[in-house]
């Protein structure tokens, strides 16, 4: 086969899979134009850690977990993730090559925001955050501070 006709074949396979993921979580959003992976982060936080979601873009954050804690969901296959505005608590993960997340960040929102609240607003309106620097402070977050997965 081939590479023109193999390439139509998987992006039509992409969009048939996606068309799946949002028919399982109405309101989510898979496209593939960014979408796809925050909200395959999203989703994934919502059934590791109960989270309720908010509707797609909702601003600031991104669910609500059982015990009431608003937060904002962000997922990556890149080097940082992007905020613009304090979320009252972050979750943060990588997806690597395989599919695989990660949890890189799981705590308050407020060290994370002081990281870049002091520099110029970048023209996009969102700061980059490196997953280093969210390792990091991660090594910090008491175990009260973060959201526990369910059962």
């Amino acid at each position: 086969m081939d590479k023109s006709r193999e390439l139509t074949n998987i992006i039509n396979e992409l969009y048939e899979l996606t068309g799946r993921l949002e028919a399982m979580y109405p309101g989510r959003h898979f496209t593939p134009d960014g979408h796809l992976v925050g909200s395959i982060g999203e989703v994934f936080a919502a059934e590791r850690y109960g989270i309720s979601l908010f509707t797609a873009s909702s601003e600031t954050h991104d669910g609500k977990t059982p015990d009431g804690r608003l937060v904002q969901i962000k997922a990556t296959q890149r080097r940082a993730v992007a905020i613009s505005s304090e979320p009252d608590y972050l979750l943060a993960f990588s997806i690597d090559d395989r599919g695989q997340l990660t949890e890189v960040y799981n705590g308050p929102g407020r060290p994370v925001w002081q990281l870049v609240s002091g520099r110029k607003r970048p023209k996009t309106g969102q700061y980059q955050v490196s997953l280093a620097r969210l390792r990091r402070l991660n090594e910090g977050v008491s175990p009260e501070e973060r959201i526990p997965p369910v059962a």
